[in-house]
């Protein structure tokens, strides 16, 4: 039996007591309506309100926390899997985030110039306590993007996994999961921007960091 605790309540990152997060997870589920109900519709709010953008990555606390996120139409999968958590918190469905490696074969060759390596670490997935398991949803990909990259939608049902889209239309491989962290009840701050700072020193650096404020601009950094 799971003890809801810590899985319910807001955390700096999942604020899910924010007036602003309240608001979005209502206008997005319904009172009489399941959890696997409420988690789908919760899902795809999420994955289509914001565009899915790896190239601006902020590693200010402030900037990762879920409420930040509904200051704009745009995020990349670690705040988008945190918003989704802190949405379905507010709903009554327990969630915990959990973190991977991946390789992503299509449309990140300007990422993966700028940063010397075709890893993608701390890939962001949200897991939802629904039917007595955690079922895991990744948001991040929003369905503009997929119709522009020729891979399928990632649906989620609310029964099963939905974690990532293996093939394209064409049969070609999209995406590997290489390594995974484990799962944790709010964003592991330090562990994520070490792990940044570990496989990305070409870009994530001392020098960088001062320069930038914590706001890495890969578009920029690319010339």
């Amino acid at each position: 039996m799971l003890e809801p605790a810590p899985y319910l309540r807001p955390t700096y990152f999942l604020d899910s007591d924010n007036p602003a997060v309240v608001e979005y997870a209502h206008k997005h589920s319904q009172h009489d309506a399941s959890p696997e109900e409420n988690a789908v519709s919760l899902y795809y709010a999420v994955r289509d309100d914001f565009m899915y953008n790896p190239y601006k990555i902020d590693l200010r606390p402030t900037g990762l926390k879920a409420s930040d996120l509904l200051n704009r139409n745009y995020g990349y999968c670690v705040e988008k899997a945190v918003l989704l958590a802190a949405v379905a918190r507010v709903v009554g469905i327990p969630t915990r985030l959990s973190f991977f490696n991946v390789r992503n074969h299509i449309a990140t060759e300007k990422v993966e110039r700028v940063l010397q390596t075709d890893l993608l670490v701390f890939h962001g997935c949200t897991e939802l306590w629904l039917s007595g398991r955690w079922v895991k949803a990744t948001p991040a990909f929003n369905a503009a993007l997929c119709r522009k990259l020729n891979v399928p939608t990632l649906e989620f049902d609310g029964k099963e996994d939905s974690i990532f889209q293996q093939f394209d239309y064409s049969g070609n491989v999209f995406m590997d999961y290489v390594h995974e962290y484990g799962a944790f009840h709010d964003l592991p701050y330090d562990l994520f921007f070490g792990e940044l700072r570990k496989h990305y020193s070409s870009v994530i650096n001392d020098e960088q960091l001062a320069k930038s404020g914590l706001m890495i601009d890969l578009n920029a950094l690319a010339g």
